[in-house]
């Protein structure tokens, strides 16, 4: 992990001697072409006039890729959100029509999906009403009063639903005790593996609570919990982790940060040597940006792409070849330029032929319009 810290510096420094943060990127951009080659970028959901975000992609045993997102919103925060799922059938080419698998009488979002080694598919999110007052806006406080505390009660709260038919129908929501976007890791073992984070008025400091299932998803208990470290930057707090299992065994798990420093956005390592009961105090990463989400290729690299909400927005990727030891910050690739900072949220699959598909949500510059969801089929460039 001490590489870690090697690589961060050498990047600041970089970043240093350049003193500018357009031009510290310039040479990432011809790295991707060296690197990596960007196949294709296109529109894969867009619904007129509403805001859709928050995609989670897997691929299912009988090839299919399945998108879910929250959808058919007004805005990033607002009472309509819907959890909404496309697929395709041919490797991302095309997609079918957002269907809704799930639509609360509050807002449904960040959800996650993936698929167990039994074929169920798993959908997680959060139904929230944070939208109730949110940042003083009263647009939906008239709405808010119309739910009354025993809809509140019954769905204020994380969620994991389950269906053993493609996704064709979904059984009875599961309430959980923690919630991640992106949702859970099937490992090796065959245990579900669903990291989350939870701060309490009882422990202020951030903590990582793993939860397992044994059950295909039915039930899910308390693995561990690992109080995460708060040194590394002023009022650091730590949410949204992913986790991967590499090929020796290890978990390599990335965490979304933010401080009151609010320069200081890079993602956080830690790792288990012994499937999610203990984990490292963990590091400081290069890679500057937000939400991760990490798979293992097929020749054991990882790959972990996060959204940059500074100048210049958009979607990257970074590669490490030793199982988290070294991240490649210096060929960090752009897998797209967006217009703004609403943006981010990518996943990535790996498709047969080896290249990589990567879904997220942002504007379409020059639109004037929504955010929609986009994705960049790329592929790195190695014999």
């Amino acid at each position: 992990m001490n590489k870690l810290i090697k690589s961060m510096a050498k990047t600041l420094l970089l970043g240093l001697v350049l003193a500018g943060e357009q031009i510290l990127f310039a040479p990432l951009i011809k790295a991707e072409e060296e690197f990596a080659t960007i196949i294709s970028k296109k529109i894969i959901c867009k619904e007129p006039g509403r805001y859709s975000a928050w995609p989670t992609i897997t691929k299912t045993k009988k090839g299919d890729l399945l998108v879910v997102f929250s959808g058919d919103r007004d805005k990033h925060v607002c009472p309509w959100g819907k959890i909404e799922m496309i697929r395709s059938s041919d490797e991302g080419n095309t997609w079918t029509d957002p269907q809704i698998i799930i639509d609360t009488p509050i807002d449904d979002r960040d959800p996650g999906i993936m698929q167990t080694k039994e074929g169920t598919l798993l959908v997680s999110w959060n139904a929230s009403m944070i939208f109730d007052g949110y940042r003083g806006r009263d647009t939906y406080d008239d709405h808010a009063k119309t739910i009354s505390p025993e809809v509140r009660e019954r769905w204020t709260g994380q969620w994991i639903m389950r269906s053993v038919d493609g996704g064709k129908t979904w059984e009875d929501p599961i309430k959980t005790d923690g919630f991640a976007i992106h949702g859970p890791t099937q490992l090796k073992d065959g245990r579900l593996l669903y990291l989350t984070t939870l701060t309490t008025k009882s422990a202020p400091q951030v903590t990582l609570r793993a939860f397992s299932s044994t059950d295909d998803g039915m039930t899910w208990h308390i693995l561990s919990e690992t109080a995460l470290p708060q040194h590394h930057a002023p009022g650091i707090v730590f949410y949204e982790p992913h986790v991967v299992e590499t090929d020796s065994g290890k978990l390599v798990c990335l965490i979304r940060t933010s401080s009151t420093d609010k320069t200081f956005k890079f993602l956080f390592q830690i790792e288990s040597l012994d499937g999610g009961q203990t984990w490292t105090k963990g590091q400081v990463t290069p890679m500057w940006g937000l939400p991760p989400h990490v798979i293992q290729l097929k020749n054991g690299w990882l790959a972990v792409v996060y959204g940059r909400r500074k100048p210049p927005y958009g979607e990257r990727a970074c590669i490490s070849r030793d199982q988290g030891e070294t991240w490649d910050i210096e060929n960090e690739i752009v897998l797209s330029n967006a217009p703004n900072d609403d943006l981010g949220y990518p996943v990535s699959v790996q498709l047969d032929d080896g290249s990589i598909l990567t879904v997220y949500y942002e504007e379409v510059a020059g639109s004037k319009e929504q955010p929609c969801i986009q994705s960049t089929h790329w592929k790195l460039n190695i014999p």
